[in-house]
């Protein structure tokens, strides 16, 4: 039942959509002030489940249920922040604060665990995945995240792997441009390999595009211009939000080249890990990064902690915020990396 945390700020975004004031703002101060002051007070939970309690955890539907669930649950979010944006006057401020908790929705339920649904086998889930990740207009992140960053990661080929003195604000344009080209050059390889035309309505990338501009059509048609650019606002926010994420997780971390080989294989050494216990819980396990690199078909329910895995200092969401003050970060996170021993890339 820990796993119905992350609903609080669905509640609170479901009261901020049909609220004017303060309220508005509740899901906002919850996720960027009062976790991240909780998690410098909580201290980190390092420990895993023995091999019966992950057993047991495998075979658990309800988890699975709870990531199912997102799915109407992010569509009817969507549908109650346009339907309040685009019929009620309103304020400029509450206006922004409702797209600023929608964006909110977009990373951490639409990319999130479309991230998660994203890796597994079954192709019903695989299709939750996309639908999460439209509600963010970052469909084409199901290609390169795992045909592209799970192959390159902690590489100066992936641009999802922020460098070291890299600021997050050079990272955004990098990742955000050669992620979405990456995207391209995956799915047009994938035709030529079928014997296809690179280009074509069997490209998965047209398909995406086609499905995405359909959705903002309908969006535009049922919402108005309003509704429409402030959903796109809010699809720009989520994106920002995963890109923050992706830019703490790995950091100033370098996988060694090796001879006739291109790269050393994944470990738990080449992603940021984070086991403080509020954070974890609002993103569903995702800040056990570093096991995640190391097995990427593990739930998230049953990511481990590596004590040989850098640790963050701090939960994600107080890591996401120190990112965004660029000196501060740097004279954090630099000389951990520089205690690790890491080549700098």
């Amino acid at each position: 039942m820990k796993y119905l945390a992350p609903f609080l700020i669905y509640v609170g975004a479901l009261a901020a959509f049909f609220s004017t004031g303060w309220v508005v703002f509740i899901p906002l101060i919850y996720a960027w002030v009062v976790i991240p002051l909780l998690e410098l007070l909580i201290k980190p939970d390092p420990s895993n489940m023995d091999q019966s309690q992950e057993e047991l955890a495998g075979k658990n539907r309800i988890y699975d249920f709870f990531l199912y669930l997102v799915v109407p649950l992010q569509y009817t979010a969507l549908a109650c922040f346009l339907y309040s944006v685009s019929s009620h006057q309103q304020g400029w401020v509450d206006m922004l604060g409702k797209t600023m908790v929608m964006g909110l929705l977009c990373g951490t339920f639409g990319i999130n665990v479309g991230h998660e649904l994203g890796h597994r086998k079954n192709e019903g889930e695989r299709i939750l995945a996309r639908l999460l990740l439209m509600s963010s207009l970052y469909m084409h992140f199901y290609i390169e995240h795992n045909k592209g960053h799970h192959k390159r990661v902690a590489t100066p080929e992936d641009p999802s792997s922020a460098r070291f003195g890299e600021p997050v604000y050079a990272f955004y344009f990098r990742s955000v441009i050669y992620s979405y080209l990456d995207a391209w050059q995956i799915s047009m390889r994938d035709q030529l390999k079928k014997g296809r035309p690179a280009i074509s309505l069997s490209n998965e990338m047209v398909i995406y595009h086609l499905v995405q501009l359909a959705f903002v059509a309908v969006i535009y048609f049922v919402a108005g211009i309003t509704g429409g650019l402030l959903f796109i606002a809010a699809a720009m926010q989520g994106i920002l939000l995963l890109e923050t994420v992706n830019y703490i997780e790995h950091y100033g971390l370098s996988r060694r080249a090796v001879a006739h080989a291109g790269y050393e294989r994944t470990k738990p050494e080449h992603s940021w890990n984070s086991d403080h216990i509020v954070g974890r819980l609002m993103l569903f396990e995702l800040s056990r990064h570093s096991d995640h690199h190391f097995s990427a078909s593990r739930k998230y329910q049953l990511l481990r902690h590596h004590d040989h895995s850098p640790q963050m200092p701090t939960g994600y969401p107080g890591m996401m915020l120190l990112s965004l003050v660029p000196p501060l970060w740097f004279r954090i996170m630099n000389r951990r990396i520089e205690r690790l021993g890491q080549s700098k890339s």
